[in-house]
């Protein structure tokens, strides 16, 4: 009577459903395994957690203290060891001098320069064995062979179509090149219809070639000079003072020089910009009673590794005119513009042709 009044049937179906989660937590104690001894034997097959790899702890390690990145380059470190790559050291020092400071290390504030910092050749090598993945096929490899890796035989590293000459503009993995180019359709076009791209690329080899002949044709003028300057840092006068360069008066063609040169075209808080530019002009500092055409042309000086395009500039000097307009050095890249700043001084070899009347 009492299992009727209850339900008699329901009563068994409640004590299977109440017995059935604790017969499944004994077998799920039983199987599961310790989770020190689980950790154990995972880090033994080699599936270490990403924080516990040797790799990922030198990376913490030896990494730039400004920019955190593993240095592609040279490594420099300051007199308590704190590294930094050279792009960063360029820029520290760079800093430094369009604020009128001492370039200090980020890490300990010590006082850092060219003299007192140096290369860590063991920091360098070791980086260079550490892996990193390929940013193609995400596949790892050691810094010193990613390079080749990434340009030679990366089998999905972009590249271009061989038509691109004649106007293709495809751009894909390597594995996939051969199959676009038998399905290129630009090999097939005529020629009117390719002679656009061509227009465009022999106006760049128009350009380069003017330049070639125009330097060429200077090195025939009769009256030639050189001379190797020197650009050092000064400071002006006024309440906001800003930084700009001026070189020792030198002798050329029996006439007496001088160039300057300024940066961002005299801002007054270069610092604050990131795109940077040194441009300089050049002065006759002599008495002329005629006029003199003269070209001339900058590049880099003996040793140095600043890396400039050529440019050849004219100007007609006369007693009421003894100053050039300021043009822009011809530097290959933003990066070339830090170099110069953070050097003592910029040195520079100026050629100058003499127009003959």
């Amino acid at each position: 009577t009492k299992m009727a009044d209850l339900g008699g049937e329901e009563l068994p179906q409640m004590e299977e459903t109440s017995e059935q989660p604790s017969t499944s937590r004994e077998e799920d104690a039983e199987i599961a395994e310790p989770v020190k001894k689980r950790a154990k034997k995972e880090y033994k097959e080699g599936k270490r957690p990403e924080e516990d790899r040797l790799e990922r702890r030198l990376n913490g390690i030896l990494c730039c203290t400004v920019c955190l990145d593993l240095p592609k380059s040279a490594i420099y470190q300051c007199i308590n060891g704190h590294l930094m790559c050279a792009g960063c050291f360029t820029h520290l020092l760079a800093d430094a001098r369009l604020k009128d400071e001492q370039a200090s290390c980020p890490g300990c504030r010590t006082d850092i320069s060219r003299g007192n910092c140096s290369r860590n050749l063991a920091v360098e090598k070791a980086v260079s064995e550490l892996p990193a993945n390929c940013q193609y096929c995400s596949c790892q490899y050691p810094r010193s062979k990613l390079e080749k890796h990434e340009t030679e035989e990366c089998q999905d590293r972009l590249t271009n179509c061989k038509y691109r000459r004649i106007g293709c503009q495809w751009r894909g993995p390597f594995h996939e090149h051969k199959e676009h180019e038998q399905d290129c359709c630009h090999p097939k076009k005529s020629g009117a219809d390719i002679t656009e791209a061509l227009d465009v690329i022999d106006l760049k080899h128009k350009e380069e070639l003017e330049l070639f002949n125009h330097i060429f044709n200077l090195l025939s003028f009769e009256k030639i000079g050189f001379a190797d300057i020197q650009l050092r840092p000064y400071r002006s006068d006024e309440f906001i003072t800003r930084l700009y360069y001026e070189s020792p008066r030198f002798t050329v063609l029996n006439q007496t020089w001088v160039v300057k040169a300024r940066i961002n075209n005299n801002d007054r808080e270069p610092n604050l910009s990131v795109q940077r530019q040194i441009s300089y002009q050049v002065i006759l500092k002599s008495k002329v009673n005629t006029n003199i055409d003269m070209h001339f042309l900058v590049m880099k000086g003996p040793y140095d590794d600043v890396k400039l395009e050529a440019a050849v500039k004219r100007f007609q000097f006369s007693s009421d005119s003894l100053e050039t307009d300021y043009y822009d050095f011809p530097l290959v890249t933003a990066a070339e513009c830090n170099k110069l700043l953070a050097a003592r001084n910029i040195n520079l070899r100026i050629f100058m042709f003499q127009v003959q009347k």
